[in-house]
Order: structure tokens, then C-alpha cells, then sequence
């Protein structure tokens, strides 16, 4: 039978046990200059009081890496005798204030080019805001506004303003024509984070399309002249589990985008569109990083010359040329492996070789257009990356690609950033 006596060493010792949890005493952040220590502070999981989490300090580590602001990022904790500890976030600022261009060009299109100015941590809260001019032809802008954090740690505010001018060609029996095409209107979203890895936007946007014939082939069907009003509803979910160490990453990430286009014209009939960019990353040695993105997508069905998906330099295939078809579904998978061949203080260069394959359905076709050998496009080749590891997104991209399936282009691709 157990005594007072005896109690009193076992109640000291459960006691002395709970003394010594480790507790969090104060979050402290190094390394900040522009950016608000208050936002930074907001949007961290740890706090003074809590239980020290390796996990949960992990978790931040990642957040603050995914900052357009911070370039890297690390942890220390100093530990006292009473098993309350500090912690003390260690960052590396990027600067994010960014011109960008991006040029495209192919063996038998016109050169195209587009400029802009963003700047990534406005306010020091990692606010985007930016525009854009674009000559493809025609003259193009757009300015956006993207705040994530914008209501406390989880919700925020996105608005664009698009004014795109294009020369777009229109694909109808085995004819085509080239038309003028324009779309100006603009786009509100909300943005929710509903866990570390998940989030989800909800919006939509009001617009105005324009086409105008220019030249080429004429169907009586196939109006010259068109002028639709237009309003989009648009569901964006992103699911992020990358893990990023400057500018190699490891894992997994997803993007399905669903939207509802109506219209009040019925030459342009009301559609649904929805795609998933699926991509995964996967380290390969000291230097390599393997990279692969898939696109599924599916537009309702109609057959109708405007089809939503369309075969780019730009978006899916490099070296193919600017906008050369559309269809109503897609499939393309982009994969290439990068080597830095050059890791300095702030400089590196790195080479990638690549292949993007893709193949389409036509507008009113149906599922075996997929391995039609007159929709299967392969392009391989090879490009060169120059970066620097303290200014946000500053990769100054060229690809060369070259088609090896029927009646294929090749081209030179330039841009700002990774291809995906």
C-alpha cells in the first residue's frame, strides 16, 4: 500500500516532467529589411507559449521559401536551463522589383515579344503588382494586383486588367484565315489557403471579344466580324508540396482550373472548360533536377473555329510556333532534366535538354483525334538558364526545340523564369 510518504518522490517526479517541455519563449526574425516582421509574423505557425515542433517549424521554413521575398531560409533555437526556447528565423532577402520579357519567335512567324515591370513584396506583405505590354502583331497590356494575405493569414484579393490584341488564326475545314482578335475586361478572385498545402481561388471576370477578319479563307458559316460580350466564373485549386532549396526543387504539385464561360451569342456558345497541370520534381545528384509537368484538359465539345485550346511556343510545346492550332481537349507532357553547370555566390547557369509532346482534340471530334498522327506533336531540344539567386524569378530562359512528327516547325523560345 502506497503512503503519503511514498507519493511525495512520485508527484515530483511527474512534476519536474512537465517543467521540463520544451516551450516556446519568442519567435524572433533576422534577415528581414523590407519585408513587415509583423506580416512575417502572422503568417507563421509558431508562437511564444506553444510546445517547440520541429514539424511546425519545418512548415514555416517552407512558407517563408515560397515568398516571392525571401530567397532562403533556416532556423536556429537557443535553448535555457527551464526548457523554454527561442527561436530565431534566419532570412536571405530576395529583390522584387522585376523587369521581365519574354520573346518568342519560330522559323516562319513573326517575332514576338513581351515587357513589364513587377514588383512582388509590395508594402513589405509580399503583394504582387504589376503590367505588361505585348506586340504580337498587334499592341497588348494588362496590369494586376495579387495580395494573399490581404485579410489576416489565410485570405486575400486578386484583380487584373487585360487589354490583348492579337492575330489569331481560325481553323475551318481545310481552310484557314487569319483574323484580328481582342479581348479586353478584367477579373476579381478570392484567394483562401485552407491548410499549408492546399488553396483554393474563386472568381470571376467580365470581358469583350472582338474578331475581325484579315485574311485568308471565307466560309459563309464563319461571320467576319464579331463582337460578343462575354462573363467567366473561374474555380482555381492548387495543391503544393514542393520543397525548394534556391533553385533546385523536390516533389509534387497539382493546378486544376475549372471554368464556365457564358455569352450572349450564339455563334460563340456558352462552354465549360477545365485543365490539371500535374508536376513533379525530383533531385538527381549533387547538380540535377528532373522536371515533368502533365496537362489534361476538356472543353465542352463544340464545333466551332474559336476551340479554347490552342498549340503554342508559348504555353505548351516549345519551338512550334505561335498559336498553329486549336482544339477542345489537350494532352501534353513537358519533361527535361536540368543540370547547373555553373553555382557561384549569386550567379548560376544551367542547361536542360527537353522533350514536349502533346496532341489535341479537334473542335466536334471525338477522343480518338488523341492519336490522330495530324494532332501528335514531339518536340525535342535543348536550352540554357541564367539566374541569379537573390533577385526574385530572375532566370533568363532559351530553348531551342525541333519537331519531329509530321509537317513540324522549330523555333527559339525566350523568356523570364522556368518553362513550368
Amino acid at each position: 500500500m502506497f503512503t503519503n510518504r511514498c507519493l511525495l518522490p512520485l508527484l515530483f517526479l511527474i512534476g519536474f516532467g512537465y517543467a521540463q517541455e520544451s516551450y516556446i519563449a519568442d519567435v524572433k526574425i533576422q534577415g528581414a529589411k523590407k519585408t513587415k516582421v509583423a506580416f512575417l509574423k502572422r503568417i507563421l505557425e509558431a508562437r511564444p507559449g506553444q510546445q517547440l515542433d520541429s514539424v511546425i517549424l519545418d512548415r514555416d521554413i517552407t512558407r517563408l521559401k515560397r515568398l516571392p521575398s525571401v530567397a532562403h531560409a533556416y532556423y536556429q533555437i537557443f535553448s535555457s536551463d527551464d526548457g523554454r526556447h527561442n527561436v530565431f528565423y534566419n532570412l536571405t532577402e530576395n529583390f522584387t522589383l522585376i523587369p521581365f520579357a519574354n520573346l518568342f519567335s519560330s522559323a516562319n512567324d513573326d517575332f514576338a515579344f513581351r515587357i513589364g515591370l513587377q514588383e512582388f513584396n509590395a508594402l513589405g506583405r509580399n503583394i504582387t503588382a504589376g503590367g505588361f505590354y505585348q506586340f504580337d502583331i498587334f499592341s497588348s497590356y494588362g496590369l494586376n494586383i495579387r495580395a494573399p494575405y490581404l485579410f489576416g493569414n489565410r485570405f486575400g484579393l486578386s484583380f487584373s486588367y487585360n487589354n490583348f490584341t492579337t492575330q489569331e488564326p481560325v481553323f475551318f475545314a481545310d481552310a484557314t484565315a487569319d483574323y484580328r482578335y481582342n479581348n479586353e475586361g478584367f477579373e476579381v478572385l478570392g484567394l483562401y489557403e485552407l491548410n499549408f498545402k492546399n488553396r483554393v481561388e474563386l472568381g470571376a471576370s467580365l470581358f469583350v471579344e472582338d474578331y475581325e477578319y484579315l485574311s485568308g479563307a471565307t466560309d459563309p458559316s464563319v461571320p467576319q466580324e464579331l463582337k460578343v460580350d462575354k462573363h467567366l466564373i473561374k474555380l482555381i485549386y492548387n495543391f503544393d508540396g514542393i520543397s525548394y532549396d534556391y533553385h533546385y526543387l523536390s516533389g509534387f504539385r497539382s493546378a486544376l482550373n475549372f471554368q464556365y464561360v457564358g455569352t450572349t451569342n450564339r455563334v460563340l456558345p456558352a462552354f465549360l472548360i477545365g485543365f490539371n497541370d500535374f508536376a513533379y520534381f525530383q533531385r538527381v545528384g549533387a547538380r540535377g533536377n528532373w522536371a515533368s509537368r502533365l496537362r489534361l484538359g476538356l472543353a465542352s465539345n463544340v464545333d466551332t473555329p474559336f476551340a479554347p485550346f490552342t498549340v503554342d511556343n508559348n504555353l505548351n510545346i516549345r519551338g512550334v510556333g505561335n498559336t498553329i492550332d486549336r482544339g477542345t481537349g489537350a494532352i501534353v507532357l513537358n519533361t527535361e532534366y536540368r543540370h547547373t553547370l555553373v553555382d557561384k555566390d549569386w550567379f548560376v547557369l544551367q542547361g536542360n535538354v527537353f522533350i514536349d509532346g502533346g496532341s489535341w482534340r479537334n473542335p466536334g471530334g471525338d477522343f480518338s483525334d488523341f492519336g490522330d498522327d495530324q494532332n501528335i506533336r514531339v518536340y525535342p531540344g535543348a536550352g540554357l538558364r541564367f539566374m541569379h539567386k537573390r533577385i526574385f524569378n530572375a532566370i533568363f530562359r532559351i530553348d531551342y526545340g525541333y519537331g519531329i512528327t509530321k509537317d513540324a516547325d522549330r523555333g527559339l523560345v525566350f523568356g523570364i523564369g522556368q518553362y513550368f
